[in-house]
């Protein structure tokens, strides 16, 4: 089942939103120019609202698409396609995340790097 919206985390001081756009424009079409209010940066990419926030949690950063009309069935897709064409290390949720879940499900993470594609225990508050 396709998911409402994709959020992935993506690990490196050199991706910016200047990268994330390169990887963007090639994978869903033209990106709108940035605004930044405060630490967040918004675009949208082909009409799909996106929000980038550096450094969201420790060295990683934040990247979400508010909608159901990307390329990727589910975040894990995304990290995947993150990875391939950015080269860094990237962190999702295993599936749609839940409010009421418990926390030890909401640890649980998908990691995508040069090692590999793992299930890892990710604390993230």
């Amino acid at each position: 089942m396709r998911q409402p919206d994709i959020e992935i985390y993506l690990k490196d001081a050199d991706v910016d939103h200047k990268a994330i756009t390169t990887w963007l424009t090639d994978a869903i079409g033209p990106c709108s120019d940035w605004s930044q209010k405060g630490q967040t940066w918004k675009c949208t990419a082909n009409g799909i609202p996106v929000v980038w926030i550096p450094k969201a949690v420790g060295k990683w950063n934040s990247l979400c698409l508010d909608s159901d009309k990307t390329p990727w069935e589910d975040d894990i897709a995304c990290a995947r396609a993150a990875f391939a064409a950015l080269n860094v290390e990237v962190r999702c949720a295993p599936g749609t995340w839940i409010e009421d879940e418990s926390d030890e499900a909401a640890d649980r993470w998908i990691r995508i790097s040069a090692d590999g594609e793992e299930e890892i225990t990710w604390h993230t508050s």
